[in-house]
């Protein structure tokens, strides 16, 4: 018997011949290769010229001797285009038979574009073939090969007619133009990008059935399922509604996940994919996406706004405790104000020692109690603002480690985890770097020892 399919350089070599010169598409491309695994069907969702079929076509490759279907669908597409032709002679013996060879119920993998457009004959025949991988040829019910079907369209349904089929496609996938970021690298790009770079091993059906069978095995730890029941609560809030079949069908998608990376359990980070699943429209997507970010991986970018209005409040004061003119500076200001008009644009050494003790006559003097009771006050501000950075530093590690292992996590996601983690911390180490400065200039106050040694009114930092 095979074994189910396990081994991470293998897949991670047919996951670069997928994407290959295919811009922006880590997402979509390990969706396709994932749910195929899973034996589930996805559905891309945007606008024309967006390698959506292109996806298809290089998806059937990554499985020995599959054989790919693809058609357009409009609403005067017949069931023969899909199907076959009828059997003129079975027909002869009074029956209803299509020949089916070289047609969707022989394919493995089919990409049908624009698929919400044909009619409800050809819609109700796809729903069994989706579903339960089984054709009605005539009187006998036949087995297909079916892996997965590709389906492909600019916008969902919103006739209740098509839910039904619209809910048989269990990944869906939003796929935009490139980025302006990546506009260049598309302007450049070879007109045959090729996808069949470096050696891949295809994945054989005995193995597609392995791996099937043995990801029941995958455990469910406690963590995950309670990330689910949040994630369920989630989605109740945004008015989405996710069938009792759908959720079932997003563990096995976890399982298959967790067991070609080689794990015995799945984990809360898989949770990454469930956005392209409990998703009923594409605009949801960001939104439950922004969930995971947050509430799962916890790596939201914080800016740490009280901390930047605390260390602007002391920036302000320490500004004004510098610009105050000393009391009773009138005289040292005259005489500052000549000593600059002797001297004109040019001043010599004399003149410059004399102008340098007047300035600093003029400059407010400051008991050491006032000036002792500001650096505590941002002691303690810096001890509060600085308590938090040990763990952070620890969490970005756990982080890097965690997201070192991931074969199907993509790598745009990954990049934007750690980068939330890395912004949280870098903001933090300036505001902490600003804070010390603050401090410097506090401590460089020119203190008299016998003025009256009260305390300021503290700062207020507010919350």
């Amino acid at each position: 018997m095979n074994a189910p399919l396990t081994d991470r350089s293998r897949l991670s070599a047919l996951l670069a011949r997928l994407e290959a010169g295919l811009l922006e598409r880590d997402t979509a491309v390990r969706l396709a290769l994932l749910a195929a695994l899973a034996g589930e069907h996805v559905l891309l969702i945007g606008p024309p010229g967006t390698a959506k079929s292109e996806l298809a076509r290089r998806l059937h490759r990554a499985f020995a001797g599959a054989r790919y279907f693809e058609r357009l669908l409009t609403r005067f597409s017949t069931p023969e285009e899909l199907f076959g032709p009828l059997s003129l002679k079975a027909l002869e013996h009074d029956r209803y038979e299509r020949l089916v060879e070289g047609y969707l119920p022989t394919a493995s993998i089919a990409f049908l574009d624009e698929v919400f457009k044909a009619n409800s004959a050809i819609l109700n025949a796809l729903l069994t073939l989706l579903n339960e991988r089984e054709f009605d040829n005539g009187s006998a019910r036949a087995r297909v090969p079916l892996i997965s079907v590709v389906g492909a369209t600019n916008e969902v349904p919103a006739e209740e007619a098509l839910m039904a089929f619209h809910d048989r496609f269990l990944v869906r996938v939003p796929v935009a133009g490139v980025s302006d970021a990546a506009f260049a690298a598309l302007l450049v790009l070879p007109a045959e990008a090729s996808a069949d770079t470096g050696v891949a091993e295809p994945i054989t059906a005995e193995e597609l059935r392995a791996t099937l069978a043995a990801r029941e095995r995958v455990a469910l730890p406690p963590a995950l399922l309670a990330a689910l029941a949040g994630l369920r609560a989630f989605a109740q809030s945004l008015s989405i509604t996710v069938s009792d079949r759908r959720w079932r069908q997003l563990v096995g998608l976890l399982r298959s996940a967790a067991l070609t990376e080689g794990r015995a359990s799945a984990e809360p980070l898989d949770l990454w994919l469930a956005p392209y699943v409990i998703a009923a429209q594409p605009a949801q997507v960001a939104s439950l996406a922004e969930w995971f970010v947050r509430e799962v991986a916890q790596a939201a970018p914080e800016d740490a706004p009280w901390l930047t209005r605390a260390v602007e409040a002391f920036e302000k004061q320490l500004e004004i405790e510098r610009t105050l003119p000393a009391e009773g500076g009138e005289e040292a200001a005259g005489k500052l104000a000549l000593a600059r008009a002797i001297g004109g644009a040019e001043e010599g050494g004399m003149l410059r020692i004399v102008s340098t003790a007047l300035e600093d006559a003029l400059r407010r003097r400051w008991s050491p109690v006032h000036v002792a009771a500001r650096l505590a006050q941002l002691d303690e501000l810096a001890a509060r603002a600085s308590a938090p950075l040990a763990d952070l530093r620890e969490a970005l590690a756990a982080l890097e480690a965690a997201l070192a292992g991931r074969l199907w996590l993509p790598p745009s996601l990954a990049a934007q985890l750690l980068g939330n983690r890395r912004h949280t911390l870098a903001v933090l180490e300036a505001l902490l770097a600003r804070l010390a400065a603050t401090r410097a200039g506090f401590a460089a106050l020119p203190v008299d020892e016998a003025l009256p040694q009260a305390e300021p009114e503290p700062i207020a930092l507010g919350a």
